[in-house]
């Protein structure tokens, strides 16, 4: 039996990298990269209390198991959407929201706010 310290550790330091990255980060890519840092967390800790000798039923493998699988499959998804974004709009930064910033009232970026042209013409 090993002791659990160590890996609880090591899961909540991934955990909280995972969250400032999802979080503070404005790259698409490094928010995805985030998540799967939470995702390894939760693996790290199925495993961990797995290999414990605490899971009877070995759920903790099988469950290991499908969170490896619905990582893989998030990121084929993930990254293809980014990539579609960076063809559309050639950058992949989070911040810039789409077209017409709606709610903000600020025109779209590259783009001229006529108003304010004619209140200058005047």
């Amino acid at each position: 039996m090993i002791h659990l310290a160590g890996p609880y550790l090591l899961a909540a330091l991934l955990a909280g990298l995972g969250a400032y990255g999802v979080l503070a980060r404005r790259n698409a890519v490094l928010v995805l990269i985030g998540v799967e840092l939470i995702l390894n967390a939760a693996t790290l800790l199925l495993v961990s209390v797995a290999s414990a000798g605490a899971d009877r039923w070995a759920a903790g493998n099988v469950l290991t198991l499908f969170v490896i699988t619905i990582a893989a499959a998030e990121v084929v998804v993930a990254l293809a959407v980014v990539l579609a974004v960076y063809r559309l709009r050639g950058d992949v930064d989070l911040a810039d929201s789409l077209p017409g910033d709606a709610g903000t009232g600020m025109p779209p970026k590259g783009t001229v706010d006529d108003r304010a042209t004619s209140e200058v013409i005047r």
